[in-house]
C-alpha cells in the first residue's frame, strides 16, 4: 500500500518530468505572489500581536511565560501557513485540477470521469473551493477563539496541527476526487474511512508548507501525490470500480 512519503516523492518526480512542467508554472507563480505578500504582512505586525498575546496572560500563569511565548509563535505559524494554503488553493484551484487530471492519465493510463469542458471545469473548481471554505472556516474560527483563551490556549498548537493535517488532506485529495465526480460529502467519508492515510498525507503536506520557498515547488508534487493516493486507497473505498458518486 502506498504511504504518504512515497506518494509525495513519486508525485514530485512526476510533475517535473518533461511534458508535465508546463502545467505547474502558473500555480508556482501564484504561490510565490501570495507567499511574499503574506510574509510581509505578518512580519510588519508580529511585535504588536505578540505584545497583545502576552498581555492577555493572567497573573497566575506568569510562571508559564517561558512556554506561552513559543506556543504563540507556533500557533501563528500554523495559522499563517494554513491561511496561505487556503488562499493559494482558491486562486490556483483550476490549475491544480487540470494538473491532477494530467497526472492521473500519466500514472494510471485512464482519463478521469469528467465530461466537462475546460471553462466549466475551471468555474466548477473555484465553486468547489468555496464549498471547502464553508466547511473549513467555521471550524478554523472556533480554533482561533480557543487560541486566545488563557489557559485553554496551551493545547491550541496541537489542535491546529491535527486540524491542519485534516484540512490539507481535504484540500489536495479533493482534486482527483472532484475530477472523478466524487461529491464533497462522499469525499470526506472516504477520507474518514482511510483516516491514517488521510492524516499522514495531510500532516506531511502541512510540514511542507512550513519550508520557506521550497514549499512553492513541492506543492505541485503534493497534488500529484494526492492522485497516486486516490488511485491506491480511495478510488474503491466503497467497493465501486471507478469512484463514481451520483451528483
Amino acid at each position: 500500500m502506498l504511504d504518504a512519503v512515497t506518494a509525495l516523492s513519486r508525485g514530485t518526480r512526476c510533475v517535473y518530468q518533461p511534458g508535465m512542467r508546463r502545467y505547474i508554472f502558473l500555480p508556482i507563480l501564484v504561490n510565490l505572489i501570495v507567499y511574499v505578500s503574506m510574509f510581509s504582512f505578518v512580519l510588519n505586525r508580529f511585535d504588536g500581536w505578540l505584545a497583545h498575546w502576552m498581555s492577555m496572560v493572567p497573573a497566575w500563569l506568569d510562571w508559564l511565560s517561558w512556554l506561552i511565548w513559543p506556543l504563540f509563535v507556533i500557533s501563528l505559524l500554523v495559522v499563517v501557513f494554513f491561511t496561505f494554503t487556503l488562499v493559494t488553493s482558491l486562486i490556483a484551484a483550476p490549475f491544480y485540477g487540470f494538473l491532477a487530471a494530467k497526472v492521473e492519465v500519466q500514472v494510471t493510463g485512464r482519463e478521469p470521469i469528467d465530461d466537462r469542458n475546460l471553462t466549466k471545469t475551471a468555474v466548477d473548481a473555484v465553486g468547489r473551493e468555496f464549498v471547502k471554505l464553508a466547511y473549513i472556516l467555521p471550524r478554523a474560527a472556533g480554533l482561533f477563539v480557543i487560541s486566545w483563551i488563557p489557559g485553554v490556549n496551551i493545547v491550541a498548537p496541537l489542535l491546529w496541527a491535527l486540524f491542519s493535517a485534516w484540512v490539507m488532506s481535504i484540500t489536495y485529495l479533493d482534486y482527483p476526487m472532484d475530477n472523478n465526480k466524487v461529491t464533497f460529502a462522499d469525499m470526506r467519508q472516504r477520507l474518514s474511512k482511510r483516516w491514517w492515510q488521510s492524516l499522514s498525507f495531510g500532516g506531511l503536506v502541512t510540514l511542507i508548507t512550513w519550508i520557506p520557498l521550497a514549499n512553492l515547488f513541492l506543492i505541485p508534487g503534493a497534488v500529484a501525490g494526492a492522485v497516486l493516493l486516490w488511485d491506491d486507497h480511495y478510488r474503491n473505498v466503497h467497493g465501486d470500480t471507478r469512484g463514481i458518486t451520483p451528483q
